[in-house]
């Protein structure tokens, strides 16, 4: 597991609502650990679902539509290439090019090395295998070998990204983005947790450094808390009362030295108007007070946490205000946090 410190540091998600690119890099690096933002609202490229697309076997997108699609006889065409690159273990290949994220190849040019730690991200191959469909709306990873695939290639761009990161700073690490994971809990599902389970650890040996999954939704969490992760990024706002409840596995979790990235300050506009600092500071105290009377020592705990916004929203479009309002809130809490419990 990872030797990354908790403390209540801030982080944050890293798909933004900001137009201005300069700005929402400006509010990424201004937490503790900063990441490079995701800003689909400047455009098409910038989706989190296109620019891990890249390089991918098989992928047709439509710029003026807006969409992706799978298509099979492409991917068979395309496949040689793909195995030729990942057989050579070729990362440039699968690095993230400027054109589909000059934000990336921004944050890279910052002087990163004084920070505690810095942070990218991937979209999770779940939630990709189930986002993008092919000609007749049917996920990518219902297709066994298209899901090998695919579990290979964003293997290649955790890999490729975090040599990048590496080079800027020694406590750099990756996180994996599952918005779709609880998907696979839901009986319609073609892909089964099982299945997802199985492919999941496989998947986990295959990255290098520290490895998390971020999701705002609400899967069961004794999968997540069940693998060999280090970090655990989750929606503790709304959704922190039932992950509490999966105590024994929080427990050897947080024994084995993983780390929860607690997401409390809201990010729309409404929650943001109605927030009071006090009440989110309580709430988060009440979940720790739980675990702490099931046996999870509250220092400890703390030790093991970080703190960050409780989800992206894209649903505001006042250029990121509500946003950079909701990261201004995360600093505070996290300097009274670290007041009051002597957090160095």
């Amino acid at each position: 597991m990872t030797e990354l410190k908790g403390n209540c540091l801030t982080t944050g998600m890293s798909i933004m609502p900001h137009i201005d690119a300069q700005r929402a890099l400006e509010t990424a690096l201004s937490v503790d650990i900063p990441f490079w933002p995701q800003l689909p609202r400047k455009g098409f490229l910038e989706d989190a679902y296109v620019q891990m697309s890249e390089k991918m076997p098989g992928i047709k997108m439509n710029p003026e539509e807006k969409t992706i699609k799978f298509d099979l006889d492409s991917f068979n065409e395309e496949l040689f290439q793909f195995v030729e690159n990942w057989e050579q273990n070729n990362l440039d290949y699968f690095r993230i090019s400027k054109k589909y994220s000059p934000l990336y190849h921004r944050f890279l040019e910052q002087d990163l090395s004084a920070y505690p730690a810095i942070r990218g991200q991937v979209i999770g191959p779940i939630s990709f295998g189930m986002k993008i469909t092919d000609t007749v709306d049917a996920p990518a990873i219902y297709d066994p070998e298209v899901r090998n695939v695919l579990f290979e290639f964003i293997a290649l761009k955790f890999k490729a990204q975090y040599r990048d990161l590496k080079e800027k700073n020694p406590n750099a690490f990756v996180w994996i983005d599952e918005p779709g994971l609880e998907i696979v809990f839901m009986a319609f599902s073609g892909y089964t947790s099982e299945t997802a389970l199985k492919d999941y650890r496989s998947f986990l040996k295959k990255l290098p450094g520290p490895k998390g999954v971020h999701l705002c939704g609400n899967p069961d969490w004794s999968f997540l808390l069940g693998l060999e992760l280090d970090i655990l990024s989750v929606d503790a706002l709304l959704r922190g009362h039932i992950l509490t409840r999966y105590t024994e596995s929080l427990r050897q979790f947080l024994n084995r030295g993983g780390i929860i990235s607690w997401g409390i300050t809201p990010t729309s506009s409404q929650e943001v108007r109605d927030a009071n600092l006090d009440s989110l500071i309580n709430q988060l105290e009440e979940l720790w007070n739980y675990l702490a009377q099931h046996g999870i020592e509250k220092k400890f705990l703390l030790s093991r946490s970080w703190l960050a916004p409780a989800r992206c929203c894209l649903v505001d479009r006042d250029g990121g205000k509500t946003v950079d309002k909701s990261f201004q809130m995360l600093k505070e809490i996290s300097n009274r946090l670290r007041d009051k419990y002597s957090l160095f």
